[in-house]
């Protein structure tokens, strides 16, 4: 069964609503249905995240962009909580820094990471958090799960024991080249992305080969073949003129 993802505007906001707070001390304006995290890129605000990327539905899991809300106990992942009026967020507190840390040395433990030989070096949106967020070791121990490399297909690879379970490439597949070819299998750590019915990707019938799925990918988990070490490079501007046209036909 196809997961469910968040729709990329929540229908029960007013677009035409504006809405005045306040974030890091700052007071910006926004339309109700414009998330936390996009006001604050609008404002100049960076917010670091994985699994969000222009173009995109929402999905929420990397969870690397959490805030605070004053008057909230728990912290909220900013890509998909809305404004409210008046609400207070902070951005950049202790605490938050703080989380967001163990959340990435979390991400480096729970799989095989290994930039010296890794295609992505130098190009991988998770060694680019480690960097701004100064995350130079990790204290939690590593699980070395030795996931299975995936090469059968004519042109790229996949490799599970690189991939941070973000799923953009499930959601580009889906919302954008309409095939869905990838996929969840399991829960939780042990979660991985799969081909059709857990196929190797050589052999599936639904995959159109159009490499969307490689490009949006953050680490070298999803490859194209003949790259060596710190060779590959990802190219994302096609994904907001893909969505806009795939928007408009959709509203006719």
């Amino acid at each position: 069964m196809s997961p469910e993802f968040p729709k990329k505007v929540r229908s029960d906001l007013n677009p035409s609503r504006v809405l005045t707070f306040r974030i890091d001390g700052r007071d910006v304006s926004a339309r109700a249905d414009e998330s936390i995290l996009i006001v604050a890129r609008q404002n100049g605000i960076a917010i670091p995240t994985l699994c969000h990327l222009d173009g995109l539905s929402e999905r929420g899991a990397c969870r690397l962009c959490i805030v605070e809300i004053k008057g909230s106990a728990r912290l909220q992942p900013a890509c998909v909580t809305y404004p409210r009026q008046d609400m207070e967020v902070v951005t950049t507190s202790e605490r938050v820094v703080a989380y967001r840390r163990k959340i990435l040395e979390l991400l480096f433990t729970e799989r095989n990471h290994v930039c010296s030989v890794c295609v992505s070096n130098g190009h991988c949106e998770l060694q680019d958090l480690a960097v701004e967020l100064g995350v130079s070791h990790v204290r939690y121990p590593y699980l070395y799960p030795g996931y299975p490399v995936d090469a059968s297909h004519e042109r790229f690879c996949v490799d599970h024991n690189r991939c941070v379970l973000c799923l953009r490439c499930v959601r580009v597949c889906d919302e954008i080249e309409g095939a869905h070819t990838w996929d969840v299998m399991g829960r939780g750590i042990t979660s991985q992305v799969i081909i059709d019915l857990n196929q190797p990707w050589g052999t599936s019938e639904t995959c159109t080969s159009c490499g969307k799925c490689v490009q949006v990918c953050p680490t070298g988990a999803l490859t194209e073949k003949g790259r060596s070490v710190a060779e590959i490079s990802r190219r994302r501007r096609f994904l907001p003129y893909l969505q806009m046209m795939r928007e408009r036909r959709d509203e006719r």
